[in-house]
């Protein structure tokens, strides 16, 4: 490869929008430039929350050839890869586990590209050249240790059989089947879930709940605000930081409206509860909850169920509604894989952590095989085109 530059930058502003969504080579809305500028601009990205954006760019003769989207952590929040016990175990040995480097996409635990290097030929020496430069930064900055979370699998593939150690979990998504309707996917389940399913949503209809779909596009402006509420009531119930702003949604309907999604509960005209989802080409992405009352089934209409009719109706073929909720099993949502991989400069505390991860494989292939004897659906996965 010719030789390369590597520039951390102060933020993904000082990127062109277009060169990085080239890299991306993906509709993944969570790397767009719009996306990650959209939280850096609207005040969601802060030190005061333990993040620092500091994406890098491989440069060569001035072009943008590879790029991450990078953050300089001091606190594990906002990431849904669990390692308060590292940082612990740190603290312990009188070593400092913070800062730390990250790899991700703040508050989204979403699978997609990470390492973005565009296509083509020469994409994977890129990839490989751009895991160096983390590494290098790392070393560089004295930092404990670098983490890519949420990998797709070209970089999952990148980083096998590297010193980078993985590991993996499960979420619960939804299958499209070519189904034709909603009955279509109905009729798919076993006989009990089938009449649970149109119990809960008789409840929400009979409670004199409407449930309809906007796309960004199509909210008026008073709908944001009633989502933004939503979604603060929420984190208030669970005694968490909102760190998304009502400035931030407004952003999200602006720069990308057609992959926002958003499902609004009325009782008597009012908005009482809603939902607001991404989308790509072929996968619809649940991301944040809200309701001013509580309803029985409210919760899976939602977040559920009027996420699978769109899959449906617009040929999406996955359904992501978020992480955690073996709740989900029930509903259609079955077990699939996550990935994440990391690099910890001591090689004593990388044994430790990595003998502790193999454990945790092996645990995490028995809980599968356990949620599994719990599939509603008549026939198993693979028995089913």
């Amino acid at each position: 490869m010719p030789p390369i530059e590597i520039r951390l930058h102060n933020g993904i502003s000082e990127i062109d929008a277009c060169a990085w969504d080239a890299l991306a080579d993906s509709d993944n809305p969570f790397v767009s430039h719009a996306f990650l500028a959209g939280l850096e601009q609207h005040d969601c990205i802060q030190a005061a929350y333990g993040w620092q954006a500091c994406p890098i760019g491989l440069y060569e003769s001035g072009t943008l050839v590879a790029a991450a989207p990078l953050y300089l952590k001091g606190n594990s929040h906002g990431e849904f890869v669990f390692d308060w016990s590292w940082a612990a175990a740190y603290q312990r040995n009188g070593l400092d586990y913070y800062p730390k480097l990250l790899c991700a996409v703040p508050y989204s635990p979403v699978t997609g590209p990470r390492l973005l290097v565009g296509s083509g030929d020469g994409s994977d020496l890129r990839r490989r050249a751009l895991i160096a430069a983390i590494e290098q930064q790392t070393r560089s900055m004295g930092l404990s240790s670098a983490h890519l979370n949420f990998v797709d699998p070209p970089g999952a593939d990148a980083l096998s059989g590297t010193r980078w150690l993985p590991r993996m979990d499960w979420q619960f998504h939804w299958k499209n089947h070519d189904w034709d309707d909603f009955q279509a996917f109905l009729a798919a389940l076993k006989p009990k879930k089938r009449k649970n399913i149109r119990q809960e949503r008789r409840n929400v209809g009979a409670a004199g709940v409407h449930c309809e779909i906007r796309h960004g596009d199509e909210l008026e402006p008073a709908d944001w605000g009633a989502l933004h509420r939503l979604y603060l009531s929420t984190f208030d119930a669970h005694g968490n930081h909102p760190a998304l702003t009502e400035s931030f949604f407004r952003h999200l309907g602006q720069a990308m409206p057609g992959q926002v999604v958003a499902v609004l509960c009325r009782k008597a005209g009012r908005i009482i509860a809603a939902s607001l989802c991404l989308r790509s080409s072929d996968t619809l992405y649940g991301r944040y909850w809200g309701t001013h009352e509580q309803i029985a089934g409210l919760h899976f209409e939602a977040c559920y169920y009027q996420g699978i009719e769109y899959c449906i109706r617009h040929g999406l073929r996955w359904f992501e509604p978020g992480a955690q909720g073996e709740h989900k099993i029930a509903r259609g949502f079955l077990p699939r894989a996550t990935r994440s991989f990391h690099h910890v400069v001591d090689p004593r505390f990388a044994l430790a952590i990595g003998d502790a991860m193999r454990r945790e494989t092996l645990a995490l292939a028995s809980y599968k095989q356990d949620l599994m004897q719990h599939s509603p659906f008549m026939a198993e996965e693979g028995d089913r085109k």
